[in-house]
């Protein structure tokens, strides 16, 4: 399902390649709840577009001919606040895969992937999550979290996306879904996934187990 926002997510597509970026067009705009503003073949377009349309998610190919995407990938993500990188990439090089998360993209889907694929991890990603391949999870939040196995509390609070925290410390000053859902511009629904992943991930079974972990471990403020 498409996610649950009045307005499209406004995607900006960048490949050197024509056909492709004709292909994903007419592919997201037959999609319920996106829209391509834009397309780009390099660089300097990629910016220029980014600024001028401010999209939500860029499509962000990593050959690009006579340059790499990840060569002005933090420059995008600083030509627009809210924008989201996701790389879509035909290059199997898990290196690469690694650094383009380490300079900021929030997912990797390889072109061989379906469609809904595809857009399953735009709409994560638009939704604050992250989106890589299960073999990349583990080596990626090593690298992020500076080697923080040795402290299994540290090890579960490391697997906790940035949308799963803003949902603790909304939790911590103690709004409940509705009032997290209308804060964060989602739905109660994806609240309440987000909820049942955190519990998994901490493992703890319930809101109040979750408060006291929260509270423990400097993820929520206790409220004055």
């Amino acid at each position: 399902m498409p996610t649950p926002s009045k307005e499209p997510i406004r995607i900006l597509l960048v490949d050197d390649h024509a056909v492709v970026r004709a292909a994903l067009r007419m592919l997201i705009n037959s999609r319920p709840g996106m829209q391509v503003v834009g397309e780009a073949a390099n660089g300097s377009e990629a910016l220029a577009l980014t600024v001028r349309e401010h999209p939500d998610i860029i499509l962000l190919d990593l050959d690009l001919g006579d340059s790499s995407g990840l060569d002005f990938l933090p420059e995008l993500l600083t030509a627009a606040k809210t924008v989201h990188v996701l790389i879509l990439t035909g290059v199997d090089d898990p290196e690469l895969h690694r650094r383009a998360v380490r300079l900021g993209a929030r997912g990797l889907v390889m072109k061989e992937k379906t469609a809904e694929v595809l857009f399953k991890a735009i709409e994560k990603v638009q939704e604050g999550e992250v989106w890589l391949e299960r073999s990349m999870i583990a080596t990626v939040l090593d690298e992020l979290h500076g080697n923080q196995g040795t402290d299994p509390e540290q090890a579960k609070i490391a697997k906790l996306t940035p949308r799963e925290r803003e949902v603790i410390v909304l939790i911590g000053q103690g709004l409940r879904n509705k009032q997290i859902a209308q804060r964060l511009f989602i739905s109660e629904t994806t609240v309440r996934h987000h909820l049942t992943s955190i519990f998994d991930k901490l493992e703890v079974s319930e809101r109040l187990e979750l408060l006291i972990y929260a509270y423990r471990h400097g993820l929520a403020q206790i409220p004055s």
